[in-house]
């Protein structure tokens, strides 16, 4: 950058003050303020557009680098899982081979069953048949059905 010192910005006043005249020098130098603020925001954008631009091309280069590392993990993980296949296959037919001969053991896999339960039902601790066998209120009731079933019946 220029250098600049305080004899030079000196000596640059005395001469814009001859050329100028005191009564514009004010006028001139907000003006050429003003302009050189703009110039540096300028830099600072240009400078700021250039860096995002740099950060995006990195990102892109690591983009591509995390998807070939991906690609490499899930084609080792298919060539693992048919290996797999293979070597179960191998083995459950020899398992089969073996149980030809003696046909009363049968090997089959469990079938799922769902356990039936219910999760939106809140379950109590206290049992159900407790609850009716003592006469415990299991459903919410508004004070005139209440009202209403308890009141005696009319002769």
């Amino acid at each position: 950058m220029i250098d600049i010192g305080l004899s030079k910005m000196a000596l640059v006043g005395v001469v814009a003050l001859i050329v100028i005249g005191p009564e514009k020098l004010p006028r001139v130098a907000r003006t050429v303020g003003t302009l050189l603020g703009k110039a540096q925001r300028y830099v600072a954008d240009v400078k700021a557009e250039v860096n995002r631009s740099m950060e995006l091309d990195e990102l892109k280069k690591m983009k591509e680098t995390v998807e070939t590392a991906a690609r490499d993990v899930e084609q080792s993980i298919h060539t693992t899982a048919n290996e797999f296949e293979k070597d179960w296959a191998e083995a459950t037919g020899q398992a089969d081979a073996a149980l030809e001969g003696s046909s009363s053991v049968e090997l089959a896999a469990p079938v799922y069953r769902h356990p039936g339960k219910n999760w939106r039902l809140k379950r109590g601790a206290v049992p159900q048949w407790y609850k009716s066998r003592h006469g415990v209120r299991t459903k919410a009731q508004s004070g005139a059905a209440r009202v209403a079933r308890y009141r005696p019946p009319k002769t």
